[in-house]
């Protein structure tokens, strides 16, 4: 039961992590009936409330990459870019093997 996952994370400029987070969590409603979504988890940092994680698992990165295609996915990444301090790091890139939920 191979899949594609997901790991990294998003760092808002100071102060609009919450903002940042709330676009995010509208992008895992977006997402959550998209073919091949198994989960899009959204949270925050403890120590550091601007940087939102990000964690997902797929059937394929082919049906992540066609997620971004979704009606909405890009207006909501537009409304993410300004709210970024800086540009986004690479995320960790998983082989999904199994676990709670698969």
């Amino acid at each position: 039961m191979k899949k594609y996952g997901l790991h990294g994370n998003l760092k808002a400029q100071n102060g609009l992590g919450k903002e940042l987070a709330a676009i995010l969590l509208q992008a895992s409603a977006l997402v959550s009936t998209a073919k091949g979504c198994h989960l899009y988890l959204v949270s925050t940092d403890k120590q550091n409330p601007d940087t939102i994680w990000i964690t997902e698992v797929w059937d394929s990165k082919e049906d992540h990459d066609s997620s971004l295609q979704l009606d909405g996915v890009g207006a909501l990444i537009s409304q993410a870019m300004p709210l970024l301090a800086g540009k986004p790091e690479k995320g960790l890139e998983l082989e999904v093997l199994g676990g709670i939920p698969a």
